[in-house]
C-alpha cells in the first residue's frame, strides 16, 4: 500500500493531522487503532481535558469539526486568576484583549469523538491496526501491512514508536513532580473563570467545567513534587478523597467554597522533552516532538500547531518537490522553532522560579505580578501569546 503521506498516531494530533491533509487534496493514509469512545451519561465527564486556545478552536473549525461538538459539553473561559506564592494576583479577561474568550475547555473525549465522525464523514483512508517497524520509506503494521510513502508522520504520543524507529532522539528532563487531575464539585460558582495557585509543593489550577446535577463544576490539573504525589497516591480512594479536600481547602484558601471529589484521580509524570522535529522524510508533530510544564496547558495547543504549521507548509510547496522534500520539512521546522522554543521557556521558566524559595526571589515574583496586574499592555501581551 502506498500514499503520498502517512500519519502514523490516531490521537487528536494524528486524526486532525491526517483530516487537514485530506481536505487540502493530499493523499494521506492513517495508521493507529480506532479510539475507544465510551459513551457519557449527561453528568459523566473524561477525566482528561484540554484548554483551547482560540487558534485552536479557529484550526478545528477549518477541518470542520469544532461545530460537530455537543455545545453542553463545551466551557468557555472568560478570565483567568493567578495567585502566587505570597500576596502576589494577577487577573486577566477576555475583554482586555477585546475577545470572546481566552480558551475553552473541552473534554478528550469529545474532541476525539468528532474527528473520528469526521474521518468517517469523509471516507479518509484508515489502516487500524498499530505501528510494529519502520525502515527508510516504508512501515510495517502489526498484522504485516506494509505502507510506503514519501512523508510520515510521527503524532504517536510521548514515547512514539516511530521516532524511536526512526532513530531520532529525543532529550527528556524530568521535573520530579507528577500530575494529579480529577473533577470537583464546587460550592462557590466558577463564572468561567480559570484559577491557578503557585506553591511550593507544586502549581494547582481549577478549569471551569459544565455545571452537573450536584453543582458546578471545575477540573483539577495539581502538578505536585513526586513525593507528596506518591504519598497521595498510596492511599485508599477514600482517604484520597478527604486528604485531597483537606489539601485543596488550603491552597485555595476557600476560593470555590468546599470541593468535592467526583470519580477518579488519575495521574501523570511531568517532563520536560525536545526534539530535532524532523528526520529523513519523518516530521514529528505533538507530543513525539516535544512536551511542556502543563502550568499554562498550551499542550495540546502546540500541537495542534504543529498540524496547522505542517500541513500549510506542505500543501504550498513547489510543484517539483514531495510532500517529504527536505527543503520542505525544514521550513516546518523553522516555523514550528520560535513558538516551541517560546512555550518552553515560559513555562520551564515559570517552574523553575516558583521552585526557589529563598525570600527576596519570592518577593521579586510576587511583587512582578502585582505591577502585571496594573499594566494593561502588559496583560494584552500575556493574552495574545495564550492565544496563538
Amino acid at each position: 500500500m502506498s500514499a503520498s503521506i502517512v500519519v502514523c498516531g490516531s490521537g487528536i494530533v494524528g486524526l486532525s493531522a491526517a483530516l487537514a491533509f485530506a481536505r487540502k487534496g493530499e493523499p494521506v493514509t492513517l495508521v493507529g487503532p480506532r479510539p475507544v469512545l465510551q459513551p457519557l451519561a449527561q453528568d459523566e465527564f473524561h477525566p482528561r481535558v484540554y484548554a483551547l486556545s482560540p487558534a485552536s478552536q479557529r484550526f478545528l473549525s477549518s477541518i470542520g469539526v469544532w461545530d460537530l461538538m455537543d455545545a453542553r459539553r463545551l466551557t468557555s473561559v472568560q478570565a483567568m486568576e493567578i495567585h502566587g506564592d505570597g500576596n502576589g494576583l494577577l487577573h486577566l479577561n477576555a475583554w482586555q484583549s477585546a475577545q470572546s474568550e481566552l480558551a475553552w475547555i473541552v473534554e478528550s473525549s469529545e474532541i476525539e469523538r468528532v474527528l473520528v465522525q469526521a474521518a468517517q464523514v469523509m471516507g479518509l483512508q484508515w489502516v487500524t491496526e498499530k505501528f510494529q517497524s519502520y525502515t527508510p520509506g516504508s512501515l510495517v503494521t502489526d498484522r504485516g501491512t506494509t505502507l510506503s510513502a514519501e512523508l510520515f508522520i510521527a503524532a504517536d504520543g510521548a514515547q512514539s514508536p516511530l521516532r524511536s524507529a526512526a532513530g531520532l532522539e529525543v532529550e527528556s528532563r524530568a521535573y520530579g513532580a507528577t500530575a494529579l487531575v480529577a473533577h470537583f464539585t464546587c460550592a462557590v460558582p466558577h463564572q468561567g473563570t480559570a484559577v491557578q495557585w503557585f506553591s511550593s509543593d507544586g502549581v494547582l489550577a481549577l478549569l471551569p467545567m459544565p455545571d452537573t446535577m450536584q453543582g458546578p463544576q471545575v477540573s483539577m490539573v495539581w502538578s505536585l513534587k513526586e513525593a507528596i504525589a506518591d504519598e497521595l497516591l498510596a492511599l485508599s480512594p477514600e482517604q484520597r478523597a478527604s486528604a485531597l479536600q483537606t489539601r485543596l481547602a488550603a491552597a485555595t484558601a476557600g476560593r470555590l467554597g468546599a470541593l468535592t471529589l467526583r470519580g477518579t484521580v488519575h495521574a501523570f509524570p511531568l517532563t520536560l522533552n525536545q526534539s530535532p522535529m524532523i528526520g529523513d522524510h519523518i516530521a514529528l508533530a505533538g507530543d513525539a516532538a516535544h512536551r511542556v510544564h502543563p502550568l499554562a496547558g498550551q499542550g495540546l495547543n502546540l500541537g495542534l500547531g504543529d498540524v496547522q504549521a505542517l500541513v500549510d507548509t506542505v500543501a504550498s510547496r513547489e510543484s517539483f518537490r514531495s510532500p517529504g522534500d527536505p527543503m520542505v520539512l525544514r521550513r516546518y521546522r523553522r516555523l514550528r522553532a520560535e513558538p516551541v522554543l517560546a512555550m518552553r521557556v515560559v513555562t520551564d521558566g515559570l517552574a523553575r522560579l516558583f521552585d526557589i524559595q529563598h525570600a527576596p526571589i519570592v518577593w521579586l515574583r510576587n511583587m512582578g505580578m502585582n505591577l502585571a496586574e496594573k499594566l494593561p499592555f502588559i496583560k494584552r501581551q500575556l493574552i495574545a501569546g495564550a492565544s496563538r
